[in-house]
């Protein structure tokens, strides 16, 4: 039935005269003209389907008829008044119109309202607005549009907030329209009120906060554990310490636990609403798309069923072929487990995505790219060496500059961990080179993981998981592929520590049980590098050291400010991800623990490689340097000549690093033409000193921080925050489910040792190699828990937004960034059709590989307007969005 919505309007009018909302009290003293000035907000209702409050779009007409709408209320930037210290003057507040008429969609959409402004000719014109919701409900306010003020033309207000209720703030809402300045140049009517916002967003550092509170602020890592559960699900505080330091997350304030004092609690396991500043959230559509693929991961409701369903099968692959079912077919449930049976465990509503109409099959996944083509060809010593330059972990390798490779650990404390490769081992693999030679011509290279692991390894062993910290040598061929030359699986001294380790060389075969072993010996050294990855590259490298970027730019930089505008596309939705990463991924017992090797050390074994970080290194061509990938020289763009002429990572990066910085130079030096801006600019300067004191305040009196005195550490600075938080969570993020969705090719655990010669597991390993190779790695179960967790991480959520783009062209009102942010667009598409010509080039082997998976893990995908989304392997969003 339609309801008339006169007789709601005629009241709210009935309303506004008794209310005096006509009365342009405040302006009969003005001197001039008042002009009528149209303005358009566009916002999001809340859905009338929100679970978490079914009746807001009732109660919000309820409101509207009670005359408790939204109203705006403009303020001048050019006019302060005297009785309020010059804060700009007030314009007479405007009620949004239409609320009643217009309904809220079941899903959400942009919703447009007209509204009009009373605006005094003498009031100059408008910077900022103040908002009041007296609704019961929150709404998502995108834009404010003003269409022609008087003397001035257009003005908009990019705001991208969610406005709750009046009654839940403590100050008035505002928002400042999209001009730019540094706070030396803030017009003054709109200062106080830039200084009164950051305040606001700094909040005062107490109280549990809840959802519509907007504070900034920084806590240790000390929620990863329930102590009071017992000493098994305790974690160490990381940050704060000596011991364990670690960048900082974003404060909850929830309270501490009753057994521990320095942790906090933590709040229900399947609980999304973990707190961060609602604007750092994810959006409707992100938010629908991330649970609608988390509902494959399931684990955290359904781990006994499922278990117990592996489990009758045994919990093991006993052939290849058993791998590839649940790409192919997906899992059978085993006889007598019912549908049933697995809805007791969880609603109907989350499982019935999972399974065919049928209820026959269980769990199947998408084929991963590293097996579309050739189901063997990542066991081929070509693939498993070319991933180390153009798979999902690209960053470690190295140019080996001594042999045998040294150690850096303290020989007081672990004794002599020098490598015990010889060159008998490996020369007469080298093509006829002798290792000097090879050192010389830059063609020795290695994958190192002894140091992170031989300190926590006689721990990690302690658990269900056995492994090594592994070596890997390999040789530079004339082809510019890399060979493997041995690979070095090390466990600490059975007598101590400071004995030294237990080293075992292995060299490449292709037959026999010398080559089973061989296959064995590229496992292990697959799980050091799946889990270094993880912990390192990924979460520690990435997600944990940008957050406190995130938390320092809300509260130090005001939205006014030009390296606010710059840096906060950069940011979006990293605080959320990495605050649900700590409610289910990376606390105890949570999935990363049950899938990684580190199993409960890997967030403390993270803090100790966390030590070592260098903002400064962090950069592509730093990086490129210290790892010896690149030496310098002034004739190659960037200043560096690669050593391997084709590497992938490498060679597209460092196309992406130069247009950042060219995009980044161009920007800064647009607001800063000299260097005394940067060192007088107050916001800059607070910023930079809480990012080092707060943010990274266990590493802050580091000296290789940048002074933050010259236009040259701000460009530097800027352009490593947003390579970080784009192109390098790109490149170690997105290639996940195409090579590690097939987890023979990353195992993420080894299960047993290597098996030694006289023991029945060696005889196993002779008779059948391939359930050998399947007995050791990654079990069933942890397969099914992995390949869920690391298909949502893979995916690009459909509302992405690319490097390059942008999800409003009026983020400034100044046109030479907006120009200079256009030629960073063009650029990158540039950069798109050269990377496509290297993938179609037969001349690069390491762009393709046995496998056929063309490198595209850092194409920007800036001129695909679709934004399809999906397992697409290519794509560099603008942050860390998941």
């Amino acid at each position: 039935m339609k309801v008339c919505a006169w007789p709601f309007e005629m009241m709210g009018k009935i309303l506004e005269l008794f209310c005096g909302r006509n009365n342009p009290k405040g302006l009969e003293n003005e001197v001039g003209e008042t002009k009528k000035i149209q303005g358009t907000v566009v916002l999001i209702k809340k859905s009338i389907l929100d679970f978490n409050d079914f009746h807001a779009s009732f109660l919000d007409k309820v409101h509207e008829f009670l005359g408790k709408g939204v109203s705006l209320q403009l303020i001048s930037a050019s006019h302060g008044d005297p009785d309020k210290g010059l804060q700009g003057k007030l314009g007479k507040a405007a009620r949004l119109g239409q609320w009643i008429t217009t309904i809220a969609g079941i899903t959400a959409e942009d919703t447009a309202f007209s509204v009009t402004f009373d605006w005094h000719e003498s009031m100059g014109v408008p910077g900022a607005f103040i908002i009041k919701n007296h609704h019961h409900s929150q709404f998502y306010l995108k834009t404010v549009t003003l269409e022609d003020v008087p003397g001035h033309g257009p003005i908009h207000f990019v705001c991208n907030s969610w406005v709750y209720p009046a009654h839940r703030y403590r100050y008035s809402r505002i928002f400042f329209s999209n001009k730019t300045y540094l706070p030396c140049n803030t017009p003054e009517p709109l200062r106080k009120y830039r200084e009164e916002e950051l305040a606001n967003l700094r909040g005062n550092g107490t109280d549990m906060l809840k959802e519509w509170d907007r504070v900034y602020d920084y806590a240790y890592y000390n929620d990863l554990g329930s102590p009071d559960k017992g000493k098994d699900h305790a974690r160490p505080v990381l940050g704060g310490s000596k011991e364990y330091p670690y960048p900082r997350r974003g404060r909850t304030g929830r309270a501490r636990t009753r057994k521990d004092a320095k942790c906090e609690s933590r709040l229900p396991l399947l609980s999304l609403n973990i707190y961060v500043p609602r604007d750092e959230r994810f959006g409707n559509l992100k938010m629908s798309d991330f649970i609608a693929y988390a509902l494959k991961s399931l684990v955290q409701v359904m781990v006994p069923e499922l278990k117990s369903i592996c489990d009758k099968t045994p919990n093991e692959f006993d052939t290849f072929q058993d791998v590839l079912n649940i790409y192919e077919n997906g899992i059978k449930l085993p006889h007598g487990t019912t549908l049933k049976k697995v809805r007791d465990c969880i609603p109907w509503e989350m499982i019935k995505e999972l399974v065919r109409t049928d209820g026959e099959r269980f769990l199947k996944f998408p084929m991963p790219d590293v097996i579309k083509e050739d189901k063997l060809a990542w066991r081929t010593d070509e693939e498993f060496a070319r991933e180390m330059l153009a798979g999902l972990n690209p960053v470690i390798i190295r140019c080996l500059q001594e042999f045998p490779p040294a150690s850096k650990l303290d020989r007081k404390i672990y004794g002599n961990q020098t490598s015990s490769i010889t060159r008998e081992d490996v020369e007469p693999n080298m093509n006829g080179l002798t290792v000097d030679q090879a050192l010389e011509n830059h063609k020795l290279f290695i994958l190192d993981h002894h140091d992170a692991l031989i300190p926590y390894l006689r721990r990690i062993n302690t658990t269900s998981t056995k492994t090594y910290a592994s070596r890997t040598l390999l040789l530079l061929k004339d082809d510019g592929t890399l060979k493997p030359l041995a690979i070095e699986l090390s466990l600490p001294h059975p007598q101590g520590d400071h004995h030294g380790a237990v080293n075992q060389v292995y060299t490449p075969a292709e037959n026999g049980i010398e080559g089973a072993v061989w296959q064995l010996a590229k496992a292990y050294a697959a799980v050091n590098d799946s889990g270094c990855h993880q912990l390192i590259s990924h979460w520690l490298n990435t997600h944990a050291v940008i957050e406190p970027l995130v938390i320092a730019t809300n509260r130090q930089l005001s939205v006014l400010h030009p390296i606010h505008k710059l840096l906060h596309p950069h940011f979006r939705d990293t605080m959320y991800i990495n605050a649900l990463a700590r409610q289910i991924l990376i606390n105890a017992g949570g999935v990363l623990e049950k899938t990684v090797f580190p199993a409960k050390f890997a967030l403390e074994m993270s803090s100790m490689v966390y030590k070592s970080w260098v903002f400064t290194q962090q950069a592509l061509p730093a990086d490129l340097l210290k790892r010896g990938m690149a030496v310098p020289d002034s004739s190659y763009p960037n200043g560096l000549r690669l050593v391997i002429e084709d590497y992938p990572f490498a060679v597209d990066g460092l196309e992406i690093w130069s247009a950042i910085e060219t995009w980044v130079t161009e920007y800064c030096s647009f607001y800063y033409p000299t260097d005394d801006l940067v060192q007088s600019d107050s916001e800059l300067q607070s910023w930079w000193t809480e990012l080092r004191n707060e943010g990274h305040g266990d590493l802050k009196d580091e000296p290789w921080w940048p002074e933050m005195h010259t236009r040259a550490d701000l460009i530097q600075t800027c352009t490593i925050i947003i390579w970080v938080a784009s192109a390098l969570h790109a490149a170690v993020n997105f290639g996940q489910y195409p090579y590690a969705g097939y987890l023979p090719n990353r195992p993420t655990i080894s299960r047993r040792f290597m098996p030694e010669a006289g023991t029945p597991e060696y005889v196993e390993l002779e008779v059948d190699p391939d359930r050998a190779f399947l007995k050791t790695i990654t079990s069933q179960f942890q397969t099914l828990l992995g390949v869920s967790l690391i298909e949502i991480l893979s995916r690009h959520s459909t509302d992405e937004i690319y490097l390059g783009q942008t999800d409003n062209p009026l983020w400034t009102s100044d046109a030479e960034p907006l120009e200079a942010f256009e030629r960073f667009g063009k650029k990158l598409i540039e950069i798109e059709d050269r990377i496509t010509e290297r993938n179609n080039d037969e001349r690069w082997k390491n762009r393709n590989g046995p496998v056929k998976v063309p490198y595209t893990l850092l194409f920007p995908n800036t001129s695909d307007k679709s934004r399809a989304g999906g397992l697409t392997s290519k794509g560099i969003p603008n942050s860390i969005s998941i």
